[in-house]
């Protein structure tokens, strides 16, 4: 008969790990963050003005700086989102006092001041010393409008903007990284065909000017919503045969609702048939990956058009007795699994995925940080950001699980595990392992090819599948250290409890 060691070995899944198969590095702003005048993000969330109670540093909130500051913030996007097509720029310059104010017809219907603009943008990613990412306006706005936008931020030297950027207090130009050329051009950035912006991409970007050749700001052309392939093709075709003469980057926006847009679900209340189809529909997003990308590669099959997914997440119903146009929601395990289940499919397609945001940053949607007043706490999808910190830079190495086999329920089957690995320039691994399932614990063996591990050390997030946490209990999921790894011979060794997320690091 087989001994007990042995049916636990047959029963064991397995993830082998090809050290000397590298697959590409992975670029630090796949873990980017997008903040929208929506809701309480900007305000209340990131920024309270000068004169606030509440600390802060030139009115940025010292507590929400210092815990972005530990997830490693790569990339900040900003004003939008749909902002951004009626965003004009110079409405958020010069004095506060003297800033027009105006209402905010997307989001809530309230008053925006535009006491948060261009330079206080700036100075939010200089404390977070993150790269910075302007969305354009091409939807109300026009090419003259955004040339001077970028003029006013980039240009070092006499001109009309940078003399203005001067009398606003900024002599020296901003580091512009990114630029979006308009948001969501088929939908809340003007509804138009994918031919029609297509041709009005290639001529505002033509104004989008290159001032700095030591520090070239990358161009990103707005892509497709969910599966919508057509879009994908014809704006490259439009753009074509060539379109890396005008583009460094395609977008891709999907957002992971359980019910549908019309019954999207609550953030809280929900069965485990709602968490299994959550799961079902982030892994799509590998699916959408896969597939836009392959129409990339037909028009650009040296890649040097990067994917960037800078709208991602969950959208659920706003919490009740929340305004509607705020976007408010919780965030519990679920949305860890997701997080770990999405920052792991971007890993994987790092050679196309070149940079990602999840939305949002504070206080909307599938946020990293929730705050009441003075109080902040940190949300399960925090702590994942925390966990998956060392892939930025890293490189991909191959890898694959066999033996973990499926979880869900009769309606909807999802894979038990899901995991990406990478290797950090001083030679360490980085693995992380999401558990899917509901009830059932994983034992897990890496397999290495060559190496043999000489410590492991590794975090959890865990808890039951509606688990949060709230300004009483700020605590009730965090991320906590892993002491169940052990080293063998072949690699690793370690059990995974049911709904959640484990990061180890082998050196």
């Amino acid at each position: 008969m087989p001994s007990e060691t042995a049916e636990r070995e047959e029963h064991m899944a397995k993830l082998y790990v090809n050290e000397n198969k590298k697959k590409g590095r992975i670029n630090p702003e796949i873990y980017g963050h997008f903040s929208e005048h929506l809701g309480r993000c900007i305000y209340e969330g990131l920024y309270v003005g000068e004169n606030s109670d509440i600390p802060n540093e030139n009115g940025m909130r010292k507590d929400v700086v210092e815990a972005l500051k530990e997830i490693k913030v790569p990339v900040l996007r900003w004003p939008g989102g749909c902002f951004a097509d009626e965003y004009h720029w110079k409405d958020g310059i010069g004095p506060k006092e003297s800033r027009k104010k105006m209402i905010n017809t997307h989001w809530g219907g309230v008053v925006e001041d535009n006491s948060f603009g261009t330079h206080e943008f700036f100075e939010l990613c200089r404390q977070l010393g993150c790269k910075t990412y302007i969305n354009g306006n091409v939807g109300s706005g026009t090419v003259q409008e955004m040339s001077e936008w970028v003029e006013y931020m980039t240009f070092d030297g006499v001109s009309p903007m940078a003399d203005l950027r001067g009398k606003n207090g900024h002599k020296e130009p901003w580091k512009v990284d990114y630029f979006g050329v308009g948001n969501e051009n088929w939908g809340c950035g003007g509804n138009m065909r994918p031919e029609y912006y297509g041709d009005l991409y290639r001529r505002y970007q033509t104004y989008v000017r290159q001032y700095h050749k030591d520090a070239p700001l990358s161009k990103i052309c707005c892509g497709a919503n969910v599966a919508d392939y057509d879009w994908t093709e014809k704006v490259l075709t439009t753009c074509g045969p060539e379109p890396s003469r005008f583009m460094d980057g395609l977008s891709l926006h999907y957002y992971v609702t359980p019910g549908g847009w019309e019954k999207k679900g609550s953030a809280t209340q929900f069965n485990e048939a709602d968490w299994y189809i959550t799961l079902a529909k982030a892994l799509y997003m590998d699916e959408l990956v896969t597939r836009h990308g392959a129409i990339m590669d037909k028009h650009d099959p040296e890649k040097k058009i990067g994917m960037i997914v800078d709208e991602w997440g969950n959208w659920f119903d706003v919490e009740p007795g929340t305004n509607p146009g705020f976007l408010y929601q919780q965030n519990t395990m679920r949305d860890a699994l997701v997080a770990g289940i999405t920052l792991n499919i971007f890993n994987k397609h790092c050679d196309r995925v070149k940079m990602a945001c999840i939305a949002q940053m504070v206080n909307v949607l599938q946020s990293v940080i929730l705050t009441e007043g003075p109080k902040m706490i940190k949300t399960p999808t925090y702590y994942v950001f925390h966990m998956y910190k060392e892939h930025q830079g890293a490189e991909l190495l191959e890898s694959c699980l066999e033996g973990s086999g499926e979880t869900g329920d009769e309606q909807t089957q999802v894979p038990a595990l899901h995991e990406s690995v990478s290797v950090s320039e001083d030679g360490t691994l980085n693995i992380t392992v999401a558990n899917l399932s509901l009830t059932e614990a994983q034992e897990v063996e890496v397999v290495l090819t060559e190496r043999k591990g000489e410590e492991v050390s590794g975090s959890i997030l865990t808890g039951g599948m509606g688990a949060f946490n709230t300004f009483a209990e700020p605590d009730k999921v965090k991320e906590e250290a892993f002491t169940g790894a052990v080293l063998t011979e072949r690699g690793v060794k370690f059990t995974i409890p049911a709904c959640s997320v484990v990061a180890l690091r082998v050196r």
